[in-house]
């Protein structure tokens, strides 16, 4: 029997992105992710959203957890780093955590236009 619409945690929905530099929604920094052999550049906040989006696509809820991402050696020249951390979603209903770890600060989620806010208002300050 298969459960259809029902939201279902996964632990290993991990992504840490580095930001060098933001404003008004445009930023130069970088993505990594389990399923990403290497980083990937991100420009902005749709485009941050939009290729997490499609990572969580890729998965199906894997029984065994995906590696965590190590941080890479570029963190000490960077804006900041975030590890966001997706515990569930249906459709673009995300609930999770957003961990700003240069502050070690930590904010919850409900949704992704959510977290494009908090992540767009600690950017700005």
């Amino acid at each position: 029997m298969m459960l259809q619409g029902r939201m279902i945690p996964c632990q290993s929905r991990e992504a840490l992105v580095t930001v060098m530099s933001y404003r008004n929604g445009i930023m130069d920094g970088c993505l990594q992710h389990p399923r990403l052999d290497r980083k990937v550049n991100i420009q902005s906040l749709s485009q941050l959203m939009m290729t997490l989006n499609s990572l969580l696509d890729l998965e199906d809820c894997p029984r065994c957890p995906l590696p965590l991402v190590i941080a890479g050696g570029d963190s000490g020249a960077c804006m900041a780093v975030f590890r966001i951390q997706i515990l569930f979603r249906e459709h673009y209903t995300w609930q999770g955590r957003l961990i700003w770890q240069n502050e070690a600060q930590e904010a919850v989620f409900h949704s992704a236009l959510e977290l494009m806010q908090l992540i767009d208002e600690i950017l700005e300050d």
